[in-house]
Protein backbone atom coordinates (compact mmCIF):
# COMPACT_ATOMS: atom_id res chain seq x y z
CA UNK A 1 0.00 0.00 0.00
CA UNK A 2 1.63 3.30 -0.94
CA UNK A 3 0.73 6.67 0.63
CA UNK A 4 -1.42 7.49 -2.26
CA UNK A 5 -3.83 4.93 -2.02
CA UNK A 6 -3.98 5.52 1.59
CA UNK A 7 -5.02 9.28 1.27
CA UNK A 8 -7.38 8.20 -1.28
CA UNK A 9 -8.94 5.08 0.77
CA UNK A 10 -9.53 7.68 4.25
CA UNK A 11 -10.99 11.08 2.27
CA UNK A 12 -14.22 12.44 2.89
CA UNK A 13 -16.78 13.15 0.29
CA UNK A 14 -17.10 16.25 1.67
CA UNK A 15 -15.88 18.23 4.91
CA UNK A 16 -19.44 17.86 5.82
CA UNK A 17 -20.11 14.22 5.58
CA UNK A 18 -21.48 12.69 8.60
CA UNK A 19 -19.69 9.67 10.33
CA UNK A 20 -21.84 6.86 9.51
CA UNK A 21 -21.64 7.19 6.03
CA UNK A 22 -17.74 7.98 6.60
CA UNK A 23 -17.11 5.01 8.20
CA UNK A 24 -19.08 2.82 6.00
CA UNK A 25 -17.41 4.16 2.81
CA UNK A 26 -14.51 3.27 4.30
CA UNK A 27 -15.33 -0.35 5.63
CA UNK A 28 -16.60 -0.89 1.92
CA UNK A 29 -12.76 0.45 0.51
CA UNK A 30 -11.21 -1.84 3.43
CA UNK A 31 -13.06 -5.19 2.55
CA UNK A 32 -11.91 -5.61 -0.59
CA UNK A 33 -8.08 -5.43 0.56
CA UNK A 34 -6.06 -8.58 1.51
CA UNK A 35 -4.64 -9.20 4.87
CA UNK A 36 -1.59 -7.77 4.10
CA UNK A 37 -2.71 -4.34 2.51
CA UNK A 38 -4.82 -3.95 5.72
CA UNK A 39 -1.59 -4.28 7.65
CA UNK A 40 -0.19 -1.90 5.65
CA UNK A 41 -3.13 0.65 5.61
CA UNK A 42 -3.38 -0.21 9.68
CA UNK A 43 0.69 1.34 9.65
CA UNK A 44 0.15 4.13 7.31
CA UNK A 45 -2.90 5.27 9.68
CA UNK A 46 -0.71 5.25 12.88
CA UNK A 47 1.91 6.86 11.73
CA UNK A 48 -0.84 9.81 10.23
CA UNK A 49 -1.95 9.90 13.83
CA UNK A 50 1.66 10.02 15.28
CA UNK A 51 2.61 12.79 13.03
CA UNK A 52 -0.72 14.59 14.40
CA UNK A 53 0.31 14.43 18.20
CA UNK A 54 1.05 18.14 18.74
CA UNK A 55 0.34 19.92 21.42
CA UNK A 56 -0.44 22.65 18.67
CA UNK A 57 -2.65 20.73 17.28
CA UNK A 58 -4.67 19.46 20.41
CA UNK A 59 -4.72 23.13 20.90
CA UNK A 60 -6.95 23.71 17.70
CA UNK A 61 -9.51 21.36 18.83
CA UNK A 62 -9.96 22.65 22.33
CA UNK A 63 -10.80 26.12 20.35
CA UNK A 64 -13.08 24.40 18.54
CA UNK A 65 -14.78 21.83 21.17
CA UNK A 66 -13.07 22.16 24.44
CA UNK A 67 -11.23 19.00 23.42
CA UNK A 68 -9.83 18.05 26.83
CA UNK A 69 -8.97 14.20 26.41
CA UNK A 70 -6.68 12.11 24.70
CA UNK A 71 -9.84 9.98 23.40
CA UNK A 72 -11.25 13.38 21.87
CA UNK A 73 -8.24 13.93 20.75
CA UNK A 74 -7.19 10.93 18.95
CA UNK A 75 -10.83 11.18 17.49
CA UNK A 76 -10.20 14.92 16.17
CA UNK A 77 -6.88 13.38 14.39
CA UNK A 78 -8.95 10.95 12.86
CA UNK A 79 -11.21 13.77 11.77
CA UNK A 80 -7.59 15.86 10.11
CA UNK A 81 -6.83 12.47 8.10
CA UNK A 82 -10.61 12.40 6.98
CA UNK A 83 -9.90 15.87 5.63
CA UNK A 84 -7.45 14.38 3.61
CA UNK A 85 -3.87 14.93 2.65
CA UNK A 86 -3.91 18.55 1.43
CA UNK A 87 -5.85 19.49 4.67
CA UNK A 88 -3.72 17.03 6.34
CA UNK A 89 -0.92 18.81 5.92
CA UNK A 90 -1.83 22.17 6.04
CA UNK A 91 -3.48 21.94 9.64
CA UNK A 92 -0.04 19.78 10.48
CA UNK A 93 1.85 22.71 9.31
CA UNK A 94 -0.04 25.59 10.72
CA UNK A 95 -3.29 24.19 13.05
CA UNK A 96 -4.73 27.60 12.93
CA UNK A 97 -5.30 27.25 9.21
CA UNK A 98 -8.36 24.66 9.68
CA UNK A 99 -10.33 27.92 10.35
CA UNK A 100 -10.37 28.50 6.85
CA UNK A 101 -12.66 24.70 6.69
CA UNK A 102 -15.69 26.09 4.61
CA UNK A 103 -18.19 23.17 5.77
CA UNK A 104 -18.12 21.07 9.33
CA UNK A 105 -19.92 18.06 10.43
CA UNK A 106 -22.23 19.11 13.04
CA UNK A 107 -23.88 17.61 15.92
CA UNK A 108 -26.64 19.37 17.67
CA UNK A 109 -25.89 22.57 15.10
CA UNK A 110 -22.32 22.97 16.44
CA UNK A 111 -19.37 21.89 14.87
CA UNK A 112 -18.37 18.58 15.51
CA UNK A 113 -14.57 17.47 13.62
CA UNK A 114 -14.34 14.18 15.64
CA UNK A 115 -14.58 10.71 14.02
CA UNK A 116 -15.47 7.78 16.41
CA UNK A 117 -13.04 5.11 15.91
CA UNK A 118 -12.19 5.79 12.44
CA UNK A 119 -8.26 4.33 12.99
CA UNK A 120 -10.01 1.39 14.34
CA UNK A 121 -11.53 -0.25 11.30
CA UNK A 122 -8.94 -1.77 9.68
CA UNK A 123 -8.40 -3.65 13.14
CA UNK A 124 -11.61 -4.81 13.20
CA UNK A 125 -11.95 -5.67 10.01
CA UNK A 126 -9.01 -8.00 10.11
CA UNK A 127 -9.79 -9.79 13.45
CA UNK A 128 -13.03 -10.67 11.57
CA UNK A 129 -11.65 -12.34 8.81
CA UNK A 130 -8.30 -13.81 10.97
CA UNK A 131 -9.36 -14.07 14.72
CA UNK A 132 -6.24 -12.14 15.37
CA UNK A 133 -5.66 -8.86 15.69
CA UNK A 134 -3.19 -6.32 14.18
CA UNK A 135 -0.10 -5.71 16.07
CA UNK A 136 -0.71 -2.54 18.35
CA UNK A 137 1.11 0.58 17.82
CA UNK A 138 0.58 3.28 19.84
CA UNK A 139 -0.94 6.80 18.37
CA UNK A 140 1.43 8.73 20.20
CA UNK A 141 4.17 9.25 22.85
CA UNK A 142 3.38 9.39 26.66
CA UNK A 143 2.50 12.93 25.69
CA UNK A 144 1.94 15.01 22.61
CA UNK A 145 5.11 17.28 21.16
CA UNK A 146 5.86 20.59 21.59
CA UNK A 147 4.71 23.25 24.11
CA UNK A 148 1.50 22.65 25.82
CA UNK A 149 -1.31 25.00 25.02
CA UNK A 150 -2.81 27.49 27.34
CA UNK A 151 -6.03 27.81 28.08
CA UNK A 152 -6.02 31.18 28.31
CA UNK A 153 -8.48 33.47 26.03
CA UNK A 154 -5.53 36.01 25.26
CA UNK A 155 -2.49 33.92 24.32
CA UNK A 156 -5.35 31.19 22.53
CA UNK A 157 -6.78 34.40 20.48
CA UNK A 158 -3.17 35.27 19.52
CA UNK A 159 -1.92 31.56 18.86
CA UNK A 160 -5.65 30.81 16.68
CA UNK A 161 -6.42 34.13 15.20
CA UNK A 162 -8.65 31.92 12.74
CA UNK A 163 -9.91 30.02 15.12
CA UNK A 164 -10.83 32.31 18.01
CA UNK A 165 -12.48 34.69 14.91
CA UNK A 166 -14.28 31.59 13.70
CA UNK A 167 -15.20 30.06 16.97
CA UNK A 168 -15.35 32.81 19.69
CA UNK A 169 -15.10 32.08 23.33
Amino acid sequence: MTEIEFWQLVTRETPAQDQVSLADNLKSKLASLSDQELLEFDKIFGQQMRRAYFWSVWGAAYIITGCDSEYAFAEYRCFLISLGKDWYDKVIANPDDIGQLAQWPEKDGYAYPFVDEYDLIAGQLFEDRTGEELPFVPSGKATPQGKKFTTKKKQLKLAYPQLSQKFPF
